[in-house]
């Protein structure tokens, strides 16, 4: 069997050979009538007229019988059968196309629809054109390739042989439009924030980090857009939306990416409990339009949508799977509970050691969907206390089977308290814990001069459209995600 090289040299000698023939090996016209699903759609009407028509596609394979060849192409549409006959063609043309055209060509052809003696709908091949040799092989058996990172990294080749994966990322598409329509619905309004910024914020993340040599300056790649979506709310919008890219620069696994999207908004005059509701109802408009239910199946159990969801506190749930009272343990204490259950060591303070103890031993049992509500006040430094004395934030996080999908609470818009928590921030930042938040001056600024009282919701796209596709891994859901060159 002829290895890689040799195919791709007898394939370049090929396309000397159509170009030598006066012909072009990747012509720039091209003519189409019918897609491949059209044609077959209207069979019945385009075979009694004996209309002529033009198709194209990609060969998918090629089987000769005599002086019969049959093919298979494909277009964006799907694919149909298609038939060469010597008769018809012309000893010269057959002969030309065995000898320059492979599975894997693009191709162009002109004909009439018939039905072979076995019943199957075809396209009988008058003429023929070529619009793009391909000079490498595809595999004659993708799914037998023993590194299964060779399907992410070679994702054109995936989707090629793998509908599956195609149809998921067609979904993710149709997600993202539905989000968009039921927001813009709402009454919100979408914009676009920066992506360089100078100091990242919005959530707790490292950053990537480069740098502008026109401004001599260093930026990095968003980690969250959310500090200036609330600008936007101090400069008079209500209700704002961002579907974009973030860029965290940290740990991968099944699901997390270092690159992905996000869509946050945020509220004027809304808060938290308001948001709960709000969730349900944009998970309902996503399901009735996509799925016709309430009801999905993930990863062999059914999860139910319908409302009103589960709500825990946080401290409860904690308490019910640990039994660490965690208002009244004091970090060195935590530390050690957090050791008996193999958690390594974090450099953070209290919560963010009660947080791995939360994604190892608890969240994973959380299966329904469910609002763990009211976290720490110093979980989330941007959020708004429970009432004034509370050491609990006006907060909630959505976890479904075991993944956290949604992180919400009510914006914290008093600019005192804000610039106390950035310090805060800072102090666990230089005792070594990277991913804790920095402080932004400028932000501060902006809520000096006055922000309504708002809610502000965050969710990752592709977590919700692993539910939605029965995905296990995010990488299953992202066209091209991140991977290590090989």
């Amino acid at each position: 069997m002829a290895g890689i090289d040799e195919i791709k040299k007898i394939r370049l000698k090929k396309l000397k050979g159509i170009e030598g023939a006066g012909l072009l090996g990747y012509p720039g016209e091209v003519k189409r009538t019918h897609t491949s699903k059209e044609s077959l759609d209207n069979f019945s009407k385009l075979s009694k007229s004996k209309e002529e028509l033009f198709l194209v596609g990609r060969i998918m394979s090629l089987r000769q019988h005599g002086g019969l060849l049959f093919s298979n192409i494909e277009d964006g549409s799907g694919g149909i059968q298609i038939l060469f006959k010597k008769d018809s063609l012309g000893l010269k043309g057959y002969k030309f196309f065995l000898d320059h055209f492979d599975v894997g060509d693009f191709i162009q052809v002109k004909g009439e629809l018939f039905k072979t003696k076995r019943g199957e709908k075809s396209l009988q091949v008058n003429d023929y054109k070529m619009l793009t040799k391909s000079l490498l092989p595809l595999p004659e058996k993708w799914h037998g390739i023993k590194d299964i990172d060779d399907r992410f990294r070679k994702r054109y080749l995936d989707l090629i042989f793998n509908p599956d994966v195609k149809e998921k990322l067609i979904l993710r598409s149709k997600i993202i439009k539905e989000l968009g329509f039921f927001m813009q619905d709402k009454g919100f309004l979408e914009v676009e924030t920066p992506i360089l910024q100078p100091v990242y914020g919005g959530a707790t993340a490292k950053p990537f980090k480069t740098r502008l040599n026109a401004l001599d300056m260093d930026l990095y790649l968003r980690i969250s857009p959310e500090l200036y979506l609330k600008r936007l709310l101090v400069g008079g919008f209500e209700k704002v939306y961002e579907i974009g890219r973030c860029f965290r620069n940290e740990g991968m696994d099944r699901a997390h990416n270092p690159d992905f999207t996000m869509l946050e908004f945020y509220w004027a005059y809304a808060d938290y409990k308001e948001l709960m509701k709000f969730t349900e109802e944009m998970f309902g408009h996503l399901f009735k339009k996509l799925f016709g239910k309430l009801e999905i199946e993930y990863e062999g159990k059914k999860i139910n949508f319908k409302p009103s969801w589960k709500r825990v506190e946080y401290s409860e749930i904690f308490r019910k799977h640990t039994k660490i009272k965690l208002d009244e343990i004091n970090i060195s204490a935590l530390k050690k509970e957090a050791k008996k259950l193999g958690i390594k060591e974090t450099n953070g303070g209290k919560f963010e050691v009660a947080d791995e103890i939360f994604k190892k031993v608890i969240r994973p049992k959380i299966e329904e969907p469910t609002f763990i509500i009211h976290y720490p006040a110093e979980a989330f430094p941007l959020a708004k206390p429970l009432d004034k004395n509370s050491e609990k934030s006006a907060s909630f996080q959505l976890i479904i089977m075991g993944m956290e999908i949604i992180k919400a609470y009510s914006e914290l818009n008093n600019p005192l308290i804000q610039e106390s928590r950035f310090k805060e921030q800072e102090k666990i930042f230089e005792k070594g814990f990277g991913e804790a938040q920095r402080m932004d001056k400028d932000y501060i600024e902006a809520l000096e001069h006055g922000m309504p009282p708002a809610a502000g919701w965050g969710m990752g796209i592709e977590r919700l459209v692993m539910l939605l596709t029965n995905s296990h891994s995010a990488r299953e859901v992202i066209l091209f995600p991140t991977m290590k060159s090989k």
